[in-house]
């Protein structure tokens, strides 16, 4: 398996969420629909057991079961990236044999949290990552949850690393990201990907190759067309797709910012679309009534809104 890729990829990567069970078991058939339905859309790859994925919540005989089952279904279509973030190296490093093991493209790693890791210590946490994995790595800056950001001088010496693939910022510190990608125009396979939604159409314009957004599940066709449109330079189409998904943003998610409310929006939108269920991990609940309720009028609105992309 290559360590690196000849160009990077392009495109929507959705990060995937973790279907179960009302019982709490992994629910392999609702695995394959959500597959069948981000590939039909267009998507260029999968992101499983991320933070959308709530991949750390998770044991790792489910997290073992989740890889499986995303590259049975995909197939060999498109790539499987898998997150294998952890406050414990050697639970990073048997995952990553997992993933090998079952044919997954790539891992994902973020900085391990509990203890903030700084200077040094994130470094070595690549190395030792690196060191121990057959697939490329890419980065992921998530600093709202595990506390520490990937310091500019880390991804400088990351982009001169061939088993670094990239890196995914979900920051939201645009200026941060603007410097990000001046860093890695010196490698011309090195991928640079945005996690906040609705700033996808920006940071594609000033060059991030594609974006890692948990709505792109539920409706994948504005997000692959939005990229597309603004890969290409076509700024009337680019802002009203941006504006849907504005919309899009405003209506499902709610206001709190707190993930585990955004991720149980998106889970919930999927389960009233009849592509997965809407079970969380523990001690995460189902979404109150009242939720739900405001769920459902927010896809009454969006579904019309996308209809044609």
């Amino acid at each position: 398996m290559s360590r690196s890729f000849a160009v990077p990829l392009s495109g929507i990567i959705p990060p995937l969420v973790t279907p179960l069970t009302p019982e709490g078991h992994l629910d392999e058939a609702a695995v394959g629909r959500l597959i069948e339905h981000i590939i039909a859309a267009g998507v260029a790859g999968v992101f499983v057991l991320g933070t959308t994925g709530e991949g750390p919540c998770f044991s790792a005989l489910v997290q073992g079961q989740m890889v499986r089952a995303a590259v049975r279904a995909v197939a060999g279509r498109i790539p499987v990236l898998v997150g294998i973030t952890s406050a414990v190296v050697d639970d990073s490093r048997a995952l990553a044999r997992v993933s090998a093991d079952a044919g997954a493209t790539a891992l994902v790693l973020a900085p391990p949290f509990y203890l903030p890791a700084v200077g040094s210590d994130l470094r070595r946490h690549a190395e030792l990552l690196l060191a121990g994995s057959s697939l490329p790595i890419y980065l992921y800056n998530m600093p709202s949850l595990v506390k520490t950001p990937i310091p500019l001088d880390l991804v400088k010496w990351a982009v001169d690393q061939p088993g670094i693939a990239g890196l995914k910022d979900s920051g939201g510190d645009f200026t941060y990201f603007h410097q990000v990608l001046q860093l890695a125009r010196v490698r011309p396979d090195f991928g640079v990907y945005i996690g906040p939604e609705q700033l996808l159409g920006d940071a594609i314009l000033f060059g991030a190759h594609g974006g890692v957004c948990g709505g792109a599940q539920v409706y994948p066709q504005l997000y692959v067309g939005l990229a597309h449109a603004a890969r290409t330079g076509d700024l009337v189409r680019m802002r009203d797709l941006n504006d849907r998904l504005q919309t899009l943003s405003r209506y499902l998610y709610g206001t709190s910012g707190y993930a585990a409310t955004v991720i149980r929006g998106i889970k919930t939108a999927l389960h009233l679309k009849g592509l997965a269920g809407d079970t969380m991990s523990e001690p995460f609940g189902l979404a109150t009534g009242a939720d739900r309720d405001r769920i459902r009028a927010a896809l009454d609105v969006l579904d019309p809104l996308m209809a044609g992309i």
